[in-house]
């Protein structure tokens, strides 16, 4: 393919699959087209393609055609309606649409596979019944017996035999194929002892053995293996199909959790509209009780809102004006009203479903491997099974057990379980990650989670909340913390700096109102002053009151100093010990001083009337859940590491409170990548986990990378796996739900290969009759979907 030629991509919905090789045999040939790179998923029923200039969408659709199967673009869903009485249609939350509009596709397949399953299993009973037992036969019940199961094998297992005549059609075999052949093989084998041999005498009788019995074969019949191969198919086929939905149950239900309509104000009215209709903008009213329409902005009031049903948190959080709100969540308390600034498929809710649905329909490595077995694996059972029909007839001249062993291998070896194995698990992995909040990027992801042995943390926004809040405040002898906090927190809240913020609230917290400042002046680059309750005051670091316009008398040097605030605010606090020392800054204050900076906090200067008054220490504080967190991810053997921009003070003290050893600070942002590189470089495999801009590259870098979902879109973009929840706990819950879906993956594919492996020679060695090696086939699949469907559980 040319260097010029761009790629589309495009998703085929593909019908007619019935096993993993239909599903290779599909992927082969649209990978044989020019430019074409196909993945065909036989669990979800899709084919991701990507494509060049050489072919379109219609060549990829009839390509699929010729090979036998049926190709069409997904169709979109349905705009939702709103409710002429202007009321909300959903019924609860979640509902799917297709139980409100009626039974869709898949539950008509199901049910018409249901119809057939029970038909044949009413039928096919008392044929088996009277094929095992003795005592149970009378005269003529052979004839009584074909008359039921001739149904079953023309009729039941009709599904198989037109899969099979179309392969053939097409040049191909597949587990359809074996089944067919199979079971017609028996029924035809049975007709011919019945018509033209001793079976249809009145009077004659019939055992049953569950290995390869040795009789006469004009009067040996296989209507129980014919009728009762087809119902266990059928039923193992039914309860994969079932099992198959509920698989990709959670994201049918990520996808359907948004409102259908929403209360837009136009032109100062309110209006309800369908939500497809909303814009950027738009301003819409959410009352208690109903969904937020799109990812927005309050704009006014204040409530709780419970995201639960999107990241796993299970308590509502507090909003009010300013703060951003995601679709989807559920308004708990107070109407607000939210500017909407993502609709449709930016929202965080479609990014979400697109994230599960790219994650479900890619390939892990080892499902590549099952594949290349299942494409190869018909043709060579037809070859084991033509190989024992013919050793058995040179080893023993016995036709009906030849025919009998035959007829075992051809049932007993489908690859169904080997196909279902990889897809399954990750549908139900990724889906249940997605209701905890955890979003995996790709089917490799996985693989990568294996390996890793050691978790870089990002600190600012990972392990701490990334916002300034006060620490404690220390008053100078003669002074009272509540003058402190009063004066300071007034002054500061006039200043619009993330530290004066803190120090503000802090104030507003423990005390309630506060005064308003006269005068107030910010003095750029250095802090604020003005006057409060009549006195002058200064909040700044201690060079800025000193070197100022305004005096400040130091008891002990009697030296000026100026007004100022710490608008700086950087970690190097209210200078250096020898410079208090020399300067005369009051004992208590200079010890507080030297406990903040060595703490790894800011420390803010707070005068008034003249003299230094207290000292407040500001820190961003580590998140309450992070300590545990750390102890979770040791407990998966990963050792922690700290990596921060800041100074190496705070990094050490952070990396302390939460019990990490090992610390990297003062990195530039563009060095973050290669500081992962030289943990690699040690041999290492390394997880990132972060949440800004600055991290995005590392988090590329690194062998696994998780974004926290409260961050940047670049952070979520560069991550493996998002989690959507800003808690560190998660990561821990990510790494582990990955490790499990990897290894239910495995599982799977042992027990479908060495199912296979074994079973083959005991049908071939004779060891197998042909009605219990079909109940053992059904039964392998629905084991390894059942084995699936265990990830739902994961807490």
């Amino acid at each position: 393919m040319s260097g010029t030629t761009t790629q589309a991509r495009v998703e085929l919905a593909i019908g007619g699959m019935t096993c993993a090789s239909c599903a290779a045999r599909v992927e082969k040939k649209l990978n044989r087209m020019p430019g074409v790179s196909a993945t065909v998923n036989f669990a979800t029923e899709k084919a991701r393609i990507e494509y060049g200039d050489e072919v379109s969408v219609d060549d990829l659709i009839a390509t699929v055609e010729k090979t036998g199967y049926t190709a069409q673009r997904p169709a979109p869903p349905e705009p939702p309606k709103a409710d002429p009485a202007g009321a909300s249609q959903e019924t609860g939350p979640g509902l799917p649409e297709s139980t409100q509009d009626g039974p869709g596709s898949h539950d008509r397949e199901l049910g018409e596979l249901r119809r057939r399953l029970t038909v044949s299993a009413i039928l096919a009973l008392p044929v088996v019944l009277l094929s095992m037992v003795p005592t149970l036969q009378f005269d003529n019940w052979q004839w009584l017996s074909l008359t039921l199961a001739a149904p079953v094998v023309v009729w039941g297992a009709y599904p198989f035999h037109r899969a099979a005549w179309t392969n053939l059609r097409h040049g191909a075999a597949t587990m359809d194929t074996l089944v067919s052949i199979g079971t017609l093989a028996a029924f035809g084998w049975s007709l011919w002892a019945l018509f033209f041999g001793d079976a249809g005498m009145p009077g004659m009788r019939h055992g049953f053995d569950f290995t390869v019995a040795r009789t006469e074969g004009s009067s040996a019949i296989y209507l129980e293996a014919a009728a009762g191969v087809t119902a266990f198919l059928l039923l193992g086929r039914y309860l994969e199909a079932r099992s198959k939905r509920k698989a990709g149950a959670a994201l049918r239900a990520l996808m359907e959790l948004g409102a259908k309509d929403v209360t837009v104000l136009r032109d100062g009215r309110e209006v309800r509209v369908p939500v497809g209709q909303l814009a950027v903008g738009d301003r819409f009213v959410v009352r208690p009780g109903e969904k937020i329409a799109t990812d927005g902005t309050v704009a006014e009031g204040t409530s709780a809102v419970d995201a639960s049903m999107l990241t796993g948190e299970s308590v509502p959080v507090d909003v009010a004006p300013g703060d951003p709100v995601t679709g989807a969540t559920v308004n708990t308390s107070g109407r607000i009203l939210v500017e909407a600034t993502r609709v449709g498929g930016d929202t965080q809710l479609a990014r979400m479903a697109r994230l599960v649905e790219d994650a479900q329909s890619g390939k892990a490595e080892v499902q590549r491997l099952a594949d290349r077995v299942s494409a190869v694996f018909v043709p060579v059972v037809l070859l084991i099974a033509l190989g024992t029909l013919a050793g058995w007839l040179l080893a023993t001249g016995d036709t009906t057990a030849s025919f009998t062993a035959a007829v075992a291998v051809l049932i007993i070896a489908c690859p169904c379980a080997l196909g279902l194995a990889t897809p399954t698990a990750l549908m139900v992995g990724t889906g249940r990650g997605a209701q905890l909040g955890i979003l995996i990027k790709g089917p490799e992801v996985l693989e990568s989670t294996r390996r890793i042995d050691t978790v870089v943390l990002d600190k600012t926004g990972t392990v701490t909340s990334g916002r300034m809040s006060l620490y404690e405040a220390v008053p100078a002898p003669g002074v009272t913390e509540e003058e402190v906090l009063r004066l300071a927190g007034a002054l500061e809240h006039s200043s619009e700096h993330p530290i004066a913020r803190a120090i503000a609230e802090g104030a507003r917290e423990r005390l309630g109102a506060l005064p308003e400042p006269e005068h107030f002046e910010n003095v750029a680059g250095l802090g604020v002053r003005g006057v409060v309750d009549g006195r002058h005051v200064l909040v700044g670091r201690e060079r800025l009151l000193r070197e100022g316009t305004q005096g400040v008398s130091f008891p002990e040097a009697g030296g000026v100093a100026s007004g100022g605030a710490d608008d700086v605010r950087t970690d190097s606090g209210a200078g250096t010990p020898s410079d208090s020392a020399a300067h005369g800054l009051p004992d208590a204050l200079a010890a507080a001083r030297d406990a903040a900076e060595a703490a790894g906090r800011t420390a803010v200067l707070v005068a008034w009337d003249g003299r230094p008054r207290g000292l407040l220490s500001v820190a961003d504080t580590v998140k309450e859940t992070s300590a545990e967190a750390v102890r979770r991810l040791r407990a998966l053997r990963l050792t922690p590491v700290l990596l921060t921009g800041d100074n190496r003070a705070v990094a050490e003290a952070v990396a302390a409170q939460v019990g990490i050893d090992e610390v990297i600070a003062e990195v530039l942002p563009e060095d973050k990548v290669a500081v992962v590189e030289r943990l690699r470089g040690e041999g290492r495999s390394v997880a990132m986990v972060g949440d800004g801009v600055n991290d995005a590259a590392a988090l590329a870098t690194a062998d696994l990378g998780l974004a926290m979902g409260t961050g940047t879109d670049a952070a979520i973009e560069a991550g493996d796996l998002t989690l959507v929840r800003g808690d560190l706990r998660v990561a821990a819950d990510a790494i582990r739900l990955a490790r499990k879906t990897l290894a239910t993956i495995r599982g799977n594919l042992f027990w479908a290969f060495g199912y296979n492996v074994a079973a083959v020679p005991l049908a071939a060695a004779g060891l197998l009759n042909p009605m219990i090696a079909g109940a053992a086939m059904a039964f392998s699949s629905v084991f390894v979907v059942s084995n699936s469907l265990r990830l739902r559980r994961f807490r």
